[in-house]
């Protein structure tokens, strides 16, 4: 059989040596091919005369038969056409698995020859891929070349990149910058290694040698024990070009011209492949008959005797159908990779010690693992993570569309009974709960928990990292700053604020015109609206474009906002504990032209971009969001939006990397997302929306995401149900009510007596069980074990916890013992949320405002009825008015009792909740009844945390948080 057609020659046909603008292995390149030898004369090869050559260096000449070339090219056709149909059934699959994926050959030359892009682009064509060409100068630089392939390496429409390069251009850094999955030539040091052991299910075969051993194979189909004796070339296409050989059972011999025994070896050679274009001469008499011969050849040239090979002939139509074949693969690779990827969690091993010391010293004396070898272990890929130093780092939202089509894992929410003003230890279950579950029970589990506020952690309550050997590590950057998501939150609330005073203060001093004229500038002799400003004119009712074309009062209602000062509900926020910020007055500088009103700030997580960060589930959520925040009222009555006050893009810019969660682990490596902080108790109190949709694509079908609800099962659970679960379109399967002995003892109104642990189970405990059950969802009771407590007491509190309905009810020794002290709630949380959930909300939104509120006060707080003031009254029917009633409700209420009063503990009744005002958070998405005195600013104690706090200038240790 012969192996390929050659153009007719006329006269000789020269080979030279590998010069400027030829390109590595598996770069372009044309092949002489030489059928089977016939009476001892090669097919188209015959030694020179005398009068060719030249001393010692003779060239290879061939001549050719006009009457073979039809016949060659059908049947080099042929050859083509079986790599074309491997090719398409590839792209067949690719499309049956997504319709819309495309896959993309992207060449990277230098200089602007079109001869290579034409002859991948029509193999592209027929097997349905697409092709672009980067064309660099031709003495283009390494930088320039490096600057490009980071380029293509980072854009995810890029399946396969093409090196049409000098061999010189092809530097260790260019190849170690080009991407291996991307490496459709096979030349980095990766690809080469996995084809040399043998592992061709990562790597990619240069195309060439593909080609080569394609032809030997078309050859002689029975390869076992032939012998393929390779001249030349560069090392890597030899090296790619053995492996294949060998692999495929024949043996390999390589040689060189200047070889003693060259004439032998070409004489046992069942089939000789030259790699190189070097000057050689091969007599017809060294060469067996049957053999078959393969020249490849960098570049030919011709001269006026010489017709050299077609480009529609040769090896190089079949080495770009192997590219493009490559292509395909590597986008079907690139897909898979982008599916569902089951875990490989590894666990960091504890040694807990007794006495327990203290958290600072735990979480210090445990290793993480570095957060992108966490990510692998998930499941997450290197393109979705964005690290902050080695422990923790932001995962890309893409996630959920790369895992749109994964099932969820189970939902489980951490709530507590009413808690002492120390807490009783979610965040300690929750994280002792997921390291039992994934530690030990290996099944797979997250945790998602807000980021703790500088306030507290500073304040009387400290960090909210967990305790003992339950803790999210490092426990020192998991309270302070984090990624800076609560600073982004300051800075967007404040640019609000500063927007607010300045807007006021520049109509207040001037005329319609000039607003306008400052709002609407010239710039460069063209004067147009931003797009901002074309969405207030939308909402005015105005649909005019041309700035010049606004009639006086179209351009009075575009720049007058008119705000009323006593009405601004936006404050100004930062992130300590200050109780002199709470009533401040601003504008008493000359510079602000009497422009002087009270104003007050709020602590950082009271502002309602935190509530909108946890709240979102996207990115066009939030900026949506964030744009529909009211910041006051105009005199006129109308309410005035962050939109309009053109500040709403750069307040989703300003926040863009906030909502991303952060990625870190637990003392024994269980990944946990860490992801907005609001309180419960002015605010929903939950973590994030988009850090439980992507922990739950994550953990799979069979998996638990565990997260935790701020405060009593009264706040936070009840504000989870009915907002964030409303928000998420999320079901919880389960409900972890953390109880101890030592506020249960508070509730049944005594310390030390086994009949007050009864009264407080039989009053708080078994009350919060009834919260949970409104909602349709079964409850686990965690007892939060402490070393003061009784066998007699946690055995009480277990029983009456059943009694009251609880699934089931255990003791969690997490702080001492780890996710091994939790072991026995994971199992009964596994068996709790197996079974059916009958989840339904509280309340209907589209009851009355006053029918919600008084819904959650007699339901859910055991209130007789509502107190409303005037002023709330007032605020209900402005909200009816403005379109905002159908709105879930936030209650801003103390923690510290199921009533308004701090003091009534357990489970008061007959009382009036009395509702003092009543405001709108828009953006974020509910009504927020205040009820009693609520202070969204606390204050600082008489010794707060921060005298413990300290750092070692020599190691920078930190000392004193917990």
């Amino acid at each position: 059989m012969k192996l390929a057609i050659i153009r007719i020659a006329s006269g000789s046909l020269r080979t030279h040596p590998s010069r400027a603008g030829s390109a590595l292995s598996g770069l372009s390149r044309r092949c002489l091919v030489a059928g089977p030898t016939n009476n001892g004369q090669p097919v188209g090869v015959r030694p020179l005369s005398a009068s060719s050559g030249s001393g010692t260096n003779p060239r290879l000449t061939a001549n050719f038969e006009k009457e073979a070339v039809k016949e060659d090219e059908s049947e080099y056709d042929s050859y083509v056409s079986d790599v074309v149909q491997s090719a398409k059934e590839e792209m067949v699959s690719l499309q049956r698995r997504n319709p819309t994926i495309q896959p993309l050959l992207a060449i990277l030359q230098a200089g602007d020859n079109d001869g290579i892009l034409e002859i991948n682009r029509k193999m592209a064509r027929k097997i349905g891929i697409n092709v672009t060409q980067i064309c660099l100068a031709k003495d283009c630089s390494e930088d320039e070349i490096v600057d490009e392939l980071l380029k293509l390496n980072d854009d995810p429409k890029v399946h396969g990149i093409y090196l049409h390069l000098h061999p010189a251009s092809l530097t260790s850094r260019v190849l170690n910058v080009l991407k291996t999955e991307k490496d459709i030539e096979g030349i980095t040091d990766l690809n080469v290694g996995q084809l040399v052991r043998g592992d061709l299910s990562k790597g990619f075969v240069p195309p060439v040698a593909s080609a080569v051993l394609y032809l030997l194979q078309q050859h002689d189909g029975l390869l076992e024990g032939k012998t393929v004796l390779l001249f030349g070339g560069e090392r890597l296409l030899q090296v790619s070009l053995q492996c294949l050989i060998e692999r495929s059972g024949m043996i390999a011999v390589k040689s060189h011209w200047n070889a003693k025994n060259l004439q032998e070896q070409v004489m046992q050679a069942d089939a000789v492949v030259l790699l190189d274009g070097e000057n050689v001469y091969i007599p017809s008499s060294w060469v067996r008959p049957g053999a078959a011969f393969i020249c490849c050849e960098p570049l030919l040239e011709t001269d006026k005797t010489t017709i050299g090979l077609d480009s529609k002939s040769g090896l190089e139509y079949l080495t770009a159908a192997y590219r493009t074949w490559n292509v395909a693969r590597s986008c079907s690779r690139w897909l898979e990779e982008r599916e569902y990827r089951p875990w490989n969690l590894r666990s960091l091993k504890l040694q807990p010690l007794n006495p327990v010391p203290s958290d600072l010293e735990i979480s210090r004396a445990q290793t993480p693992k570095p957060v992108d070898q966490l990510a692998e272990e998930i499941g997450l890929l290197p393109e979705e993570l964005e690290a902050y130093g080695r422990s923790k780092a932001k995962v890309q939202l893409s996630l959920l569309d790369r895992l749109h089509s994964q099932p969820n894992g189970k939902y489980v929410l951490v709530a507590g009974i009413t808690p002492t003003p120390l807490g009783e230890g979610k965040s300690t279950v929750t994280i002792g709960l997921v390291q039992a579950l994934s530690a030990h029970l290996k099944l797979n589990s997250f945790a998602c928990l807000r980021q703790p506020s500088q306030g507290p952690t500073f304040g009387v309550k400290g960090g909210a990292a967990g305790g003992g050997y339950a803790q999210v590590i490092p426990m020192e950057e998991f309270n302070l700053h984090l990624t800076g998501d609560i600073h982004a939150i300051t800075a967007a609330n404040n640019l609000v604020a500063a927007a607010i005073d300045a807007r006021m203060l520049h109509e207040a001093t001037q005329s319609d015109k000039a607003l306008y004229n400052r709002l609407v500038p010239s710039v460069n002799g063209v004067r147009k609206f931003s797009p901002i400003q074309i969405s207030r004119l939308k909402r005015l009712g105005i649909s005019k474009t041309d700035p010049s074309s606004l009639t006086p009062q179209e351009i009075n209602a575009f720049v007058r906002l008119d705000l009323d000062p006593s009405k601004i509900t936006w404050h100004r926020v930062v992130d300590t504990n200050d109780r002199f910020l709470r009533r401040i007055t601003i504008g008493q500088a000359s510079t602000e032209k009497g422009q002087i009103r009270e104003t007050g700030f709020d602590i950082a997580v009271a502002s309602e971009i935190m509530a909108i960060l946890a709240l979102a589930d996207s990115l066009v959520d939030m900026k949506n969001r964030l744009g529909r925040m009211v910041v006051g009222t105009s005199h006129s009555g109308q309410p005035v939006t962050a939109e309009d006050l053109g500040v709403s893009g750069a307040l989703a810019v300003l926040m863009k990397d906030a909502i991303k969660p952060t990625l870190m682990q637990t003392l024994e490596g269980s990944p946990v997302f860490v992801h907005a902080g609001p309180f419960a108790n002015i605010a929903h109190g939950n973590s994030s929306v988009l850090a439980d949709k992507l922990a739950l694509k994550l953990v799979g079908q069979d998996g638990f995401v565990v997260t935790e609800a701020g405060f009593g099962a009264d706040i936070g659970m009840e504000k989870f149900f009915n907002i964030k679960c409303r928000a998420s379109g999320l079901r919880p399967n389960a409900v972890v009510l953390v109880a101890t002995v030592r506020a249960l003892k508070m509730h049944g109104g005594g310390p030390n007596n086994l009949s007050m642990v009864a009264d407080g189970c039989h009053s708080n405990l078994r009350k919060q069980i009834q919260i949970a059950h409104m909602f349709g969802v079964p409850v686990v009771v965690a007892v939060n074990v402490f070393k003061t407590d009784t066998q007699a007491e946690i055995d009480l509190v277990c029983q009456i916890a059943k009694e009251c309905g609880a699934s089931d009810a255990v003791l969690c020794n997490h702080w001492a013992q780890g996710g091994r002290g939790c072991l026995e709630l994971a199992q009964a949380v596994k068996e709790a949320a197996s079974k059916p959930s009958n989840f339904k909300f509280l309340y209907n939104t589209e009851m009355p405002i006053m029918d919600k509120i008084r819904t959650i006060a007699q339901k859910v707080y055991g209130a007789d009825d509502l107190e409303l003031s005037p002023e709330a009254k007032n605020k209900i029917d402005y909200y009816n008015q403005q379109g905002y009633s159908s709105l879930p409700i936030c209650m801003a209420k103390t923690h510290l009792s199921l009533s308004h009063m701090p003091d009534r503990k357990g489970a008061p009744t007959g009382f009036v909740l009395p509702i003092r005002d009543v405001r709108a958070s828009i953006g974020a998405g509910f009504i927020y009844p205040l009820v009693g005195t609520m202070s969204t600013m606390p204050g600082l104690p008489t010794r707060p945390c921060f005298y413990d706090v300290d750092l070692d200038p020599v190691t920078e240790e930190i000392t004193g948080l917990f």
